[in-house]
């Protein structure tokens, strides 16, 4: 026996349904994160996969529409199962697809499709299902006449839910419950949704159901397998997945490294803070001390991370310290794990930017612009605006360092900075490493700017061994602003397409 829902019950079910599917899509970018970074490209390739799947699930959905009510319903919830499955499985196909995809794809950008399509592709398409079928029956079910209030209110059903959907997923519950649990309650949602669509179908009992409890049991171990699989995450932050690894070669003298998504935020020694141990945080902690003569300075940095370079100041008593760092998250491990006292500090969990602009009356003798990574960059912390703004921050004689990471065959990124800061600052250094780079190598800069030039050419710096870096000559700057030299503003700051794929030539 069948009987049609009435329309509160179908506009509840679009709407939920609708909700559950965006919920998948935030929570789709925050998965991917620490295998691929959080960049724009992520972000558009979860948008146009998640729109193709739904697409093809509305396709397939308008095709059920043109059964009977009853069996429509029967289809559509054997569709609303098969998003709960693949819904289900998302944590664990994507780690088990991850490794084999990245190192196979070749280009990191075709990884990240290959990658969003694999996971994110069939949950999206069953999702899309039910909608032209509740639809369909919504009109067709109505009373004369007020066919046009029923698809409209369909329609906006879906649309409620889908905003529903997406506040949920980004304030309640990756924050609450973290991404693995937030899409076992999805899987949940989707097969409370197909018992509603096969008991108006008049299916809920019976042998069919015995195929629908088997696949509903199926959904559930599939989402426990991905709660109770081991995390990427130490901490899952309203931000960014967050992970502490050890790398101790003496237990007694720890050594850790912050992962922040998929990239190392920072590396600590309990028992060594002045000792930096990469490249970019040896140049920042050794042109800070030297761009201010070794007097005491007041600094400012943009981005904690471990708060290596914070902690080292503290250790040698150079000065005021303020770090403005957007996860409060990051600076609980940092404090925890890495060894960082708040109490040395004053920690602003707030945008950078915003905590420049909002307090005009303070100076800093150094700002430090850390919040460099990979293909994700802040657009808003490279602009020519943004320079200005630290220059109006700084004391007359203050310097800006800001590390940036290119790749040494093409420093589209590096030029375009660099000819952007030279807008606003009359003396801009590039630093590095004195060595000669490794073809196609990611080659760490740090770029100093202010109204002086820094009294040394090189220094010798630990990081943690011994390395000798140097400032690259005028000539090799201006060719380089010559070449990539693009002024990156507010209103146009192609970032995430500088630190791109494609190949150019080396500056020479």
């Amino acid at each position: 026996m069948a009987w049609v829902p009435g329309l509160a019950v179908l506009v509840l079910l679009q709407a939920v349904v609708s909700a559950a599917s965006l919920v998948v899509e935030i929570v789709a970018g925050r998965l991917l994160a620490p295998h691929v970074g959080m960049s724009l490209y992520t972000w558009t390739s979860v948008i146009a996969v998640v729109l193709a799947g739904f697409s093809a699930g509305h396709w397939l959905g308008g095709r059920f529409a043109e059964k009977k009510p009853d069996a429509a319903l029967r289809a559509t919830g054997w569709a609303l199962v098969a998003a709960a499955l693949t819904t289900g499985v998302c944590v664990v196909l994507l780690n088990w697809l991850a490794g084999p995809v990245l190192t196979s794809a070749g280009n990191p950008l075709w990884a990240i499709v290959i990658l969003t399509t694999a996971v994110f592709f069939l949950p999206s398409f069953f999702a899309g299902v039910p909608a032209p079928v509740l639809a369909q029956i919504a009109v067709t079910s109505s009373e004369d006449g007020r066919q046009g209030r029923a698809l409209g209110a369909m329609f906006a059903s879906g649309a409620v839910g889908a905003i529903a959907g997406t506040l949920l997923a980004g304030f309640v519950f990756i924050s609450w419950l973290g991404s693995a649990l937030t899409l076992a309650v999805v899987t949940a949602v989707y097969v409370v949704a197909a018992a509603v669509c096969f008991m108006y179908a008049g299916r809920l009992a019976g042998v069919k159901a015995g195929g629908a409890a088997a696949a509903v049991i199926a959904a559930a171990a599939l989402a426990g397998a991905g709660v109770t699989a081991p995390g990427a995450c130490d901490r899952e932050s309203r931000y960014f997945c967050i992970r502490t690894i050890d790398v101790s070669a003496d237990p007694a003298s720890p050594v850790r490294i912050m992962v922040i998504d998929h990239l190392v935020h920072g590396i600590s020694a309990r028992d060594l803070p002045e000792v930096m141990f990469n490249e970019h945080s040896a140049m920042l902690d050794e042109l800070a001390r030297r761009r201010t003569g070794g007097r005491a300075f007041s600094s400012f940095f943009i981005g904690g991370g471990s708060y290596s370079v914070p902690r080292g100041f503290a250790a040698r008593k150079t000065g005021p310290v303020t770090v403005a760092e957007i996860d409060p998250g990051v600076t609980e491990l940092a404090a925890s794990d890495f060894w960082f006292d708040p109490a040395t500090a004053r920690v602003l969990h707030e945008d950078a930017r915003s905590a420049l602009l909002m307090r005009p009356d303070e100076r800093h003798d150094v700002i430090i612009g850390d919040a460099f990574t990979d293909i994700a960059v802040p657009a808003h912390l490279i602009t020519k605006e943004f320079f200005e703004l630290v220059r109006d921050r700084l004391e007359p004689d203050g310097s800006y360092l800001m590390n940036i990471v290119d790749f040494e065959h093409r420093l589209q990124a590096l030029g375009a900075i660099v000819a952007t800061l030279k807008q606003v600052f009359p003396v801009v250094e590039v630093w590095t490493i004195q060595r000669p780079p490794a073809p196609r190598e990611r080659k760490v800069f740090v770029v100093a700017a202010g109204n002086r030039p820094t009294p040394e050419g090189s220094f010798l710096a630990r990081s943690p061994d011994p390395a000798h870096y140097g400032a690259l000559s005028d000539r090799w700057v201006e060719a380089l602003i010559a070449r990539y030299g693009m002024v990156l503003t507010d209103d146009y700051a192609p970032i995430d397409r500088l630190v791109g794929f494609t190949d150019q030539a080396r500056v020479e």
